[in-house]
């Protein structure tokens, strides 16, 4: 097909009315010259195909369909093939249903635990998100289906989430905000990115050149098409001029006449509607020419394939004394609604109308199992004569699983949580539970973390997330041990919200929200002031235990064009198979700008038998070292010393070794008079240029302050220097004993700035 002829034979009003929708769900079609309409549907972890009634938040009924877990879930599989075997099924899904194009993955960062729809997101992480989401996109489009990764940028809030503006530093959003769509775009190519609702530093994303121009194609490479979130046009004709190209839903031709005005007012160029269309057109026959809709969907299959990829996810956080797994023998009380409903997915726009469910007390069916509801979601309370219920099925039970989270109304797309706490009903239950029984086990159904105050009572904690359909299929495969739990948190989870480094200043106010913790997202927060975290970011026990030694690098010393190769060996030290996720993270040792403690890297999963060891190889390049320099406006590497950790966990980092990487290209410096002597000796050539100046304070010093000669003594070189490190250039007049002439300062600058 060649789509420039055919774009050239469209009318200014066919190439208008071509980049907005059709309806709510399908592009425009343009009957004249046989161009056709595609359909596009949520979502990232599951098909939300409305046939009829379309609306952007779910309320509508869509088809039958069959719900994966949501990507707070999926993260923590740490497993990219697990995520590529989930895109697949989802693009066969798509293929069979006729859509063109899913709207995912969501890739924006878990900057605070109350954004609502942080269920969708993969992580706090921006490595790990980029990681998850290449996969998930190799995935859906290795079946000739489109994905949509979104949204595109800083989009961490629900409040305001609409006219919102993100205040973000571009070293903020080059490092932390960046890589979850930078990865994937570089090297799975997605068909679409989606532009976010929000502002970025005043200009919303929709018509934001410098995003979807400058750094996305640019940049980045990005060859496909920019679709705004459903309703976040602004300024349509200035969407186009910046890089959007199709607009959803349907504006019902307000906005196409604004863009055929522009164009004949000479406000808009014509070429970029000529582009937009081509764009579009490109999709469009990249999947209608190569639709399969005899492609089989077996749903019963896709089933069996969620409750797998859920019991790939799950995190054992907790499990003392080895409570866990249980023995099929036992009596076991199930205790808490969730175990006969269990809360699955999110709200919003990405909720799926699953063909079947199934829950823990039916995956349990046939073993000894008793089951109380303990609490009543839909009033939210926990009834005197419920809460006695489950304290009896406690008393005469070995062990108490009691099954709890978060509701439906507390996570949803659309609006923020309030707090980090559970229903007071649920809290209320697991610590009667767990008086009455000490051998108590919670299971969490929650899509972002919670305060567990209870956390003290309990023997263990098993993490499900928001695990699809299957998910208590899943949860009792991982209970009793037919699944050895391999999860880890791809998110932090702090003791209390107000730990949280964006506490201060998230959610904004009517001109934005600042983001004033910079880089210090997550982990990267909690690491650099040492505090406490209820579990921390990576974290995840198994049913075995896992060894790791012997870390080699391929050099102890490299240039940042080098790779270096990391190579370590895990060993399983326990009795049962089991995945070990091995993360390797990267720390600056003496950085002269804020950095984190550690980054993460790398990561793999591996599975070991008992007594079984294995190498595991990192390769890193140069932005595992570089930090965004916002001078360069490119990534830089400060030469010096970088630590190299890996192990289970952020806190967990058992072996580590140390390697020096120089850099091979020199920031641009100026000095001037008001420029300080600790900066300028960090300059190479600046000891030989300043040697006189050093001599001469250092006498200076030597002679001055206190009178006595045990006094000057005392006064070292170190001290000298110490003293000296902050005195400016203009300050040698006044302290270098008239040995430093002005002319002398002159000529060092031009010597140090030549």
């Amino acid at each position: 097909m060649d789509i420039k002829a055919l774009v050239s034979q469209l009318t200014l009003e066919e190439k208008a009315g071509l980049c907005s929708g059709g309806d709510f769900w399908h592009t425009k079609a343009v009957e004249r010259l046989g161009i056709p309409a595609v359909m596009v549907s949520d979502g990232p972890h599951g098909l939300r195909k409305q046939d009829q009634g379309g609306d952007h938040l779910g309320v509508n009924e869509s088809i039958k369909a069959v719900c994966f877990p949501a990507a707070c879930a999926t993260a923590a599989s740490f497993d990219r093939a697990l995520l590529t075997r989930m895109g697949k099924a989802i693009g066969d899904a798509c293929q069979h249903e006729g859509l063109a194009v899913v709207l995912g993955p969501a890739v924006n960062i878990k900057r605070s635990p109350l954004c609502g729809r942080n269920f969708e997101y993969y992580s706090e992480d921006p490595y790990l998100a980029g990681e998850a989401a290449s996969a998930f996109i190799d995935g859906v489009q290795s079946r000739n289906v489109g994905t949509s990764i979104k949204h595109f940028a800083a989009n961490n809030q629900e409040h305001r989430r609409m006219s919102s503006s993100s205040e973000v530093d571009e070293r903020t959003l080059r490092e932390i905000y960046f890589p979850g769509f930078e990865t994937p775009v570089k090297r799975s190519k997605p068909w679409t990115v989606m532009c976010s609702y929000n502002r970025v530093n005043g200009v919303y994303a929709s018509e934001n050149p410098w995003l979807l121009t400058d750094v996305l194609r640019n940049e980045w490479g990005f060859d496909g098409f920019v679709v705004s979130d459903w309703g976040a046009v602004s300024d349509r004709p200035a969407g186009v001029a910046a890089g959007l190209d199709l607009e959803m839903p349907s504006s019902f031709g307000v906005n196409d006449r604004k863009i055929v005005e522009a164009v004949k007012a000479g406000k808009l160029d014509e070429a970029k509607l000529d582009l937009a269309c081509e764009r579009i057109l490109n999709i469009v026959y990249r999947f209608t020419e190569n639709a399969r809709p005899d492609t089989p969907w077996d749903k019963e299959a896709q089933h069996q394939l969620a409750a797998e990829i859920a019991g790939e996810c799950m995190v054992l956080l907790k499990n003392e004394g080895g409570i866990l797994p249980l023995s099929k023998g036992d009596d076991v009380a199930f205790i808490g609604e969730f175990a006969k409903k269990p809360r699955y997915q999110g709200g919003g726009s990405s909720h799926i109308n699953s063909f079947k469910t199934t829950s823990a007390l039916e995956a349990a069916a046939g073993m000894k199992v008793t089951y109380a509801q303990g609490y009543d979601l839909a009033a939210d309370a926990a009834p005197d004569a419920l809460l006695e219920e489950a304290v009896a099925a406690a008393k005469t039970a070995k062990v108490a699983v009691v099954f709890a989270g978060l509701p439906d109304a507390y996570e949803s797309e659309g609006y923020d949580r309030a707090h980090m706490r559970m229903p007071e009903s649920q809290v209320r239950v697991i610590e009667a539970v767990a008086d009455a029984n000490p051998n108590t086990v919670v299971v969490l159904h929650n899509g972002s973390p919670v305060e567990m105050p209870w956390i003290g009572k309990v023997r263990a904690v098993l993490e499900a997330y928001l695990g699809g359909q299957a998910v208590g299929l899943a949860t009792v495969r991982v209970l009793y041990g037919d699944v050895n739990p391999s999860g880890h948190l791809a998110e932090t989870i702090p003791l209390r919200l107000e730990d949280n480094p964006s506490y201060l200043f998230y959610g904004g106010s009517a001109k934005g929200t600042e983001y004033r913790e910079g880089v210090f997202v997550g982990y990267r927060y909690y690491d650099k002031k040492r505090m406490d975290v209820l579990f921390p970011f990576g974290h995840g026990l198994s049913y075995t235990t896992f060894e790791y030694s012997d870390l080699r690098l391929s050099a102890d010393r490299i240039k940042d064009t080098d790779t270096l190769t990391v190579t370590v060996a895990v060993k399983n030290t326990g009795a049962r198979p089991g995945k070990a996720v091995v993360q390797l993270y990267v720390g600056d040792a003496d950085s002269d700008v804020p950095r984190p403690v550690r980054e993460l890297k790398g990561y793999e999963k591996v599975l070991l038998n008992p007594g079984e060891m294995k190498d595991v190889t990192f390769t890193l390049g140069k932005r595992a070292f570089a930090y965004w320099n916002g001078d360069l406006h490119d990534w830089h590497v400060e030469t010096g010393d970088f630590t190299i950790e890996v192990g289970a966990s952020s806190r967990d980092l058992p072996v580590r070794a140390t390697v020096h990487v120089e850099s091979t290209a020199a920031l641009p410096v100026h000095y001037d008079e008001n420029s300080i002597l600790m900066d300028i000796l960090k300059d190479p050539r600046a000891k030989a240029v300043l040697r006189p100046v050093i001599e001469a304070m250092t006498a200076t010093f030597q002679s001055g302050g206190e009178d006595s000669d045990a006094a000057k003594e005392a006064i070292t070189d170190e001290m000298n220097l110490a003293m000296m490190n902050y005195m400016p250039l203009r300050g040698l007049y006044s302290f270098g004993d008239g040995q430093l002439s002005e002319n002398f300062v002159a000529d060092a600058l031009e010597q140090l700035n030549g």
